[in-house]
């Protein structure tokens, strides 16, 4: 074999084994994430795993399911990556570890209501009434006392009475007569309404009053790069707007985490969130969604909140990276410039 063809064989050679190497897919990274309920909060993470977006940054992602705190104890482990959650929770577990670190919000008002017995009309008739809550201090008793106070009320003006369960436990306790009032999120209280409870306040249509979803991740996870906590920030705004361009494709996603709901409320479900754009395209932690957190919080706990330093635990530098990247807008449009801006003037340590 002369020397020349040696060349062409080696150099022929090379070239397959490139182009094998080139076409070779590329392993997705791992990632856990816990979501601690079946709500509409959780949609973004439904339809970024069911619509391919965690898939398109690069990433194989397990939803797993798991009450408060069993999100927080992953994150802990390192058996998990993120939690979605909300942020009154979330903001309690950050200042108890210093490692730990809310990167966003997706959401900053909820589809919870203020339930009622039937002779009940109004915030101010539950003076000396009984209100079920899971426990004194977790997210939906925070809403109530914000609630309260836009009546002119503190949580002294009522009685508190913590059935220790979730959603059903607190239904339950207003439906036996043992509470007066509760506070539960859709579709939960469709039912009520059915059967004749009132509504007293419905926080899916209260600008006022801050029901926020936040990410929560370890800080290890965001060193020596952001990149895992912008791939998943990418995958939820792409999810966002999908499910505010393909309702169809938004409740098949819901449904298939949650199907003992029926087609009538997934979809009274999705009108809730979609009608006053609920789900946040550009996702900063908000200053005021902080401050609203810190003012429900009473006795010692509310103390040992507003003295500490949330700088250390709140970063809202990923999604100034993708701002400034101009993300939203490639996705969105120009329309979201101004949201935008409005948004970032808003932000938590701005």
């Amino acid at each position: 074999m002369t020397s020349r063809l040696k060349f062409v064989l080696v150099i022929a050679s090379s070239l397959v084994a490139f182009s094998c190497a080139s076409e070779a897919p590329v392993v997705a990274r791992k990632i856990v994430i816990n979501y601690p309920n079946k709500s509409g909060s959780q949609w973004p993470l439904f339809l970024a795993k069911e619509g391919g977006f965690y898939q398109k940054y690069g990433l194989d992602v397990e939803l797993n399911f798991g009450v408060h705190p069993a999100g927080v104890a992953m994150l802990a482990s390192s058996q998990g990556h993120m939690v979605n959650s909300s942020l009154e929770q979330l903001m309690q577990a950050a200042s108890k570890d210093g490692s730990l670190t809310l990167v966003g919000s997706s959401l900053n008002r909820g589809t919870f209501a203020l339930m009622a017995s039937k002779n009940l009309k109004t915030v101010e008739s539950l003076k000396g009434k009984k209100i079920a809550v899971s426990q004194v201090g977790d997210a939906p008793y925070g809403y109530v006392v914000a609630i309260l106070a836009k009546a002119g009320m503190s949580d002294r003006d009522v009685e508190w009475i913590p059935v220790g369960q979730g959603v059903a436990g607190r239904a339950a306790a207003l439906t036996t007569g043992r509470a007066d009032a509760t506070i539960l999120t859709a579709p939960a209280y469709f039912k009520l309404e059915a059967d004749g409870y009132n509504t007293l306040v419905n926080l899916a249509e209260r600008e006022d009053i801050f029901a926020s979803t936040t990410y929560l991740m370890a800080k290890r996870d965001l060193a020596p790069d952001t990149k895992l906590a912008e791939a998943l920030v990418k995958a939820h705004a792409e999810a966002i707007k999908t499910f505010y361009g393909d309702k169809a494709a938004a409740i098949a996603a819901y449904r298939k985490y949650d199907p003992e709901i029926s087609p009538e409320d997934a979809e009274r479900t999705y009108e809730l969130y979609s009608k006053p754009q609920a789900f946040e395209r550009v996702p900063y932690v908000l200053k005021g969604a902080v401050e609203s957190v810190l003012a429900q919080q009473t006795g010692q706990l509310g103390e040992q909140l507003r003295a500490y330093d949330w700088k250390q635990v709140i970063d809202n530098s990923i999604v100034d990276k993708l701002v400034k990247e101009n993300f939203f807008v490639q996705l969105f449009g120009d329309s979201v410039k101004a949201e935008q801006e409005r948004k970032a003037s808003l932000a938590f340590g701005k």
